[in-house]
């Protein structure tokens, strides 16, 4: 379930700590949700990871259901997009040894998702900005808070900008994609079906961040597009998790605007 008003409090509270605000920035390890991870000490997972033991862990749980169904013969391949830390990649390599495709386009975190699973011969990552197929930005600013990132158009930017497309030409390997998770602050809305229409001849698995504000504040007027998107794509069925990990419930990804 997602965290308790008290809950919120406490994760407030430590968050906003005097000594945690001094140095934001400042890396420390830290064991969260059987991995080690190095992350700044402003980073809120491990916060929100002992409010919501569940946190994140649907997908975790989704890549070993896959990795089930596979059998022993074929690698179970993941894309993570909006990949940060790594600490997904971290915990679905620990759970399943799937191959992951990390793809994550600030240099900051993509220093420590180096640091995370960067030596781990499982995990391949791409430091690229991914553009979704509405998007005519040259370049993109990473903006930051508390562990996540948005992008703003910046023409100026160094940030390498890729369309999905041409991640699935670089990364060959990944053709046969069983699991796909994108969170990226709102940009999932386009990123979702870019992604599914790219690897439609293997239709992945896709868990995608559904936050209609998230995606208003991105530039996209009509979240519930992506339904309509999906479902146009043969994607039949989606489930629902809360932010803490919660499931809430099933339904037709035709019928997704309705809820």
């Amino acid at each position: 379930m997602l965290p308790t008003r008290s809950q919120r409090a406490a994760i407030y509270l430590r968050a906003h700590a005097p000594w945690r605000r001094a140095m934001p920035n400042r890396a420390v390890r830290r064991h969260v949700q059987g991995v080690d991870l190095y992350l700044p000490w402003s980073h809120l997972l491990p916060d929100y990871a002992k409010a919501c033991p569940t946190y994140g862990q649907n997908l975790v749980e989704m890549a070993g259901l896959l990795r089930e169904r596979l059998g022993d013969d074929a690698p179970l391949l993941v894309l993570d997009v909006g990949a940060n830390i790594g600490d997904s990649a971290a915990q679905i390599v620990a759970r399943t040894s799937a191959r992951v495709l990390c793809v994550e386009g600030d240099p900051y975190w993509a220093g420590y998702l180096r640091r995370n699973v960067g030596n781990d011969p499982r995990v391949t990552i791409a430091e690229v900005f991914l553009a979704h197929p509405e998007s005519s930005w040259s370049g993109a600013t990473p903006v930051r808070n508390h562990g996540t990132t948005h992008f703003v158009e910046d023409a100026a930017a160094k940030i390498t900008t890729l369309t999905v497309a041409e991640l699935r030409q670089r990364y060959p390997d990944f053709d046969a994609l069983r699991l796909v998770k994108t969170d990226t602050d709102g940009l999932d809305v386009a990123l979702a079906p870019a992604i599914a229409e790219t690897w439609q001849d293997v239709g992945p698995v896709i868990m995608l961040e559904f936050d209609p504000r998230l995606a208003r504040n991105a530039g996209f007027t009509d979240p519930d597009r992506v339904w309509e998107q999906l479902a146009a794509l043969g994607y039949t069925h989606a489930a629902v998790w809360d932010n803490g990990g919660e499931p809430l419930g099933q339904f037709d990804v035709a019928d997704g605007a309705k809820h």
